[in-house]
């Protein structure tokens, strides 16, 4: 079972290690795998989802939709996300104009079956739309009961704060801040965490094992593992890219025997490892088999003593990533549509 978190300041509980079917849902994985890979994630007493329009283009919100269908709305936190192109990707399909976010929203409550979702969150930051249109929309969907929190995904410290003071002005709750975060992706920790700390809001973590690499299946100088992500053509292999090397994949091959002196699988230590950063409210994980759920959610709980941590600064080196100017790097220049 996992423990429960408040979402920045705010009252909101959330689980400390949530379900989310970015890369599996209506893609990778069939239907109903994807099915029984939520009820596991419910078995195992996760209650909180994290979802987006975009995932599959809409198809991973139908999945999850009917898959929670018939749990009591109330005892679920549903968290899903717009920005990115849906639908045939024309002018008005992506960003986070006025007139995207409404006609978005509305599309993912029809798709996830349900009058409102928990935490609405801006998927990155729309360059080509002035922030007090985008923050007012947040905000009426918001005093429309359609969303009861709002939330950024990949926002730099800046923009958080220039978002932050508006939705102050508005009067609506900005809680959470949705970065890529694991041993190896540490940007957020110089700017991101700080600004978000003293503004209230929590980090809620994608990608904790790395796109699969900290699970310490990837050999170096051996072949891929059968149907893994690195082999699938469906975007799995694209995201993973970055880490197969073999100098990555050989450091992390040392952190092996950590894990396995602390009783942990290499994926649960990689889940723990983000947790302990007191500004990480959640960690994101997913599943193409529900064993796996079942497995993520060991590391619930997992208090790594400061010598451990500092064994695997040892091992990993000069490797993680720290540069905090990659976030903006890593955005749209523009608006994707």
């Amino acid at each position: 079972m996992t423990n429960n978190r408040h979402l920045g300041n705010s009252g909101l509980k959330i689980n400390d290690i949530i379900y989310g079917n970015w890369l599996t849902h209506g893609s990778q994985v069939e239907n109903e795998t994807a099915i029984a890979c939520v009820h596991a994630a419910l078995d195992a007493g996760i209650y909180t989802f994290d979802t987006a329009d975009v995932y599959a283009n809409t198809r991973a919100e139908e999945v999850l939709g009917r898959a929670l269908k018939g749990q009591r709305r109330e005892s679920l936190v549903i968290l899903t996300k717009t920005y990115w192109p849906v639908g045939p990707g024309g002018p008005n399909d992506c960003g986070l104009s006025r007139k995207h976010i409404m006609e978005s929203i509305d599309g993912s409550l029809q798709r996830l079956g349900t009058d409102h979702v928990d935490v609405y969150q801006a998927h990155r930051f729309d360059t080509a739309t002035p922030l007090e249109e985008t923050m007012e929309a947040f905000a009426d969907i918001v005093r429309a009961g359609k969303a009861f929190y709002i939330g950024v995904s990949e926002w730099t410290a800046d923009q958080i704060r220039a978002g932050h003071a508006l939705a102050r002005e508005l009067r609506v709750p900005l809680v959470s801040s949705q970065p890529q975060y694991s041993m190896l992706w540490r940007v957020i920790e110089d700017e991101v965490v700080p600004a978000s700390r003293d503004l209230g809001i929590s980090q809620i973590v994608w990608s904790p094992v790395a796109q699969g690499i900290l699970t310490g299946k990837y050999k170096p100088g051996q072949a891929l593992p059968e149907g893994s992500r690195a082999t699938d053509s469906k975007g799995g292999a694209t995201m993973i890219s970055r880490w197969m090397d073999d100098r990555v994949l050989a450091a992390v091959q040392q952190l092996e025997p950590i894990a396995a002196d602390l009783g942990l699988t290499m994926a649960q230590l990689a889940i723990a490892w983000v947790l302990q950063n007191e500004n990480v409210a959640a960690a994101i994980i997913g599943a193409s088999r529900p064993e796996q759920v079942a497995d993520n959610v060991k590391a619930s709980g997992v208090v790594l003593p400061s010598d451990v941590m500092a064994r695997i600064d040892e091992v990993l080196g000069d490797i993680p990533v720290r540069d905090p100017g990659m976030t903006a790097k890593s955005a749209p220049a523009s608006r994707p549509c």
